[in-house]
């Protein structure tokens, strides 16, 4: 284990855990890497005097960070009537929420977006002032007019780029699908935005579509999940808003360095969430690729990195891989080194040693297959397909007894009767509320910490 540490960010290290340990002719290892963030120095950030909403480039202590609310007005969040009042109600609480001096700004998306607060291309600066302004600015979202969440995400862009600032996110809230704009446009605004902010996203009630939603977070490194209620968004909107402003560094990468002839097979995020980065490899020079993690508060994370070596000998040792976390340098420097942590491979002819598995990594490696047996088996419920809708689901509940996540459990729980958990025997339930079915979709993802 590594680490480094510096007065205005966290102090990051790294932990490998692993059985290093190869049969002779064997070639795959893997490794759960635990990333820990603790001791930042800026969460609170001390109140600044009144600053002009003009002035939004201006920063004081703590104030490295800004934030655009999108809230959806398309003409179903008037149905019911209260689903609107609950939005701003809901954007009113993040707004008291937000730190002094952070940036900030309130976008209504329709089939296309506009700027509720401040206006004129700009952000606002938080304080006393600025946020009564605000919250008395939520009068003008009404519902009215259709879905285009790209055009939303792409004015929160441009917003959060006039700061100069180093934390920049977003928070989304839609009810509905996004049926104003194509499909491409929504992945191209996705594809312009990943790596410029992150974004949690929320969708409210039960007419909107999962896997644009968990589509919108997964790309953008933020959360997701379901408000069934609208009664329930304040909450959840002041958690997503404390959350953001714990963040304190930006911008960390995994820097993945695999010696010659050496590839990575797979690196994915597995708590608190399934995240497969795989594809987001970035080349960081000869034998090196970076994969984006996004903002860091105080919080701990897992990967789950599997890399390929050439074959050989028994008695033979090789270095795998190196995993660093690293923070690029503001002025195009090379990146701070954070944590660093290695990743080895021993040939060995003990049976016992070669063919133990990491109780890590078999864990997250059954998180990971949960995750998917939930959504394959939703999947094939919505089709039709009631024996392989049976058989995934059925095998979800057995990972999720044998892992011990206890929520994930519950949630299957109103999908299927439970016959017995332990060999994942289970019935479809004839009749399930679309709400249930939603939140354990949306939630599929979230993983329990290994008991170490």
């Amino acid at each position: 284990m590594a680490n480094f540490s510096k007065s205005n960010v966290p102090q990051f290290s790294v932990e490998v855990y692993q059985n290093e340990y190869l049969s002779e002719g064997g070639r795959d290892v893997s490794a759960i890497v635990t990333v820990t963030a603790t001791g930042g120095g800026t969460t609170g950030g001390l109140p600044l005097p009144s600053l002009d909403p003009r002035h939004a480039g201006l920063r004081g202590p703590g104030s490295d960070a800004a934030v655009v609310i999108m809230v959806d007005c398309s003409g179903s969040m008037d149905y019911p009537p209260t689903k609107m009042r609950n939005a701003r109600e809901a954007t009113a609480a993040a707004i008291d929420t937000l730190r002094d001096g952070v940036a900030f700004a309130v976008v209504a998306g329709t089939h296309k977006a506009a700027e509720v607060y401040p206006g004129a291309g700009r952000l606002a600066v938080a304080d006393a002032s600025t946020r009564a302004q605000a919250k008395d600015a939520l009068r003008r979202l009404n519902a009215g007019g259709g879905t285009a969440i790209g055009s939303w995400l792409r004015l929160a862009e441009r917003l959060l780029y006039s700061a100069d600032v180093t934390i920049r996110h977003g928070i989304l809230l839609t009810d509905g699908r996004n049926e104003h704009e194509k499909p491409e446009a929504l992945r191209a605004a996705l594809d312009a935005c990943a790596g410029r902010f992150t974004c949690d996203a929320r969708g409210v009630g039960t007419d909107w579509e999962v896997k644009e939603v968990t589509g919108i977070a997964s790309a953008l490194l933020g959360t997701a999940d379901i408000v069934a209620n609208p009664s329930e968004l304040a909450i959840d909107f002041m958690r997503m808003m404390e959350t953001a402003m714990g963040k304190e560094v930006a911008d960390v990468a995994l820097r993945i360095w695999t010696p010659q002839d050496t590839d990575v097979t797979f690196m994915k995020q597995v708590a608190p969430t399934v995240e497969d980065l795989t594809d987001r490899r970035a080349d960081a020079g000869p034998r090196s690729g970076d994969y984006p993690t996004g903002s860091w508060g105080d919080e701990s994370r897992d990967y789950h990195l599997a890399v390929r070596v050439p074959i050989a000998s028994v008695g033979q040792e090789m270095l795998a891989a190196r995993v660093a976390l690293v923070l690029p340098s503001p002025d195009g420097g090379p990146p701070q080194t954070l944590a660093q942590g290695l990743v080895r491979a021993v040939w060995t002819d003990d049976m016992a040693a070669s063919t133990s598995i990491n109780p890590q990594v078999a864990h997250y490696t059954g998180q990971a297959e949960l995750a998917q047996a939930i959504q394959q088996g939703l999947d094939a419920r919505k089709s039709g397909d009631w024996d392989g809708a049976t058989a995934k689901l059925g095998r979800a509940v057995q990972l999720a007894n044998a892992s011990g996540n206890a929520d994930t459990a519950k949630l299957l729980s109103k999908v299927v009767d439970v016959v017995d958990a332990v060999t994942g025997t289970v019935r479809l339930k004839a009749k399930v509320a679309d709400a249930d079915e939603m939140t354990l979709e949306t939630r599929s993802t979230k993983t329990v910490r290994v008991k170490k």
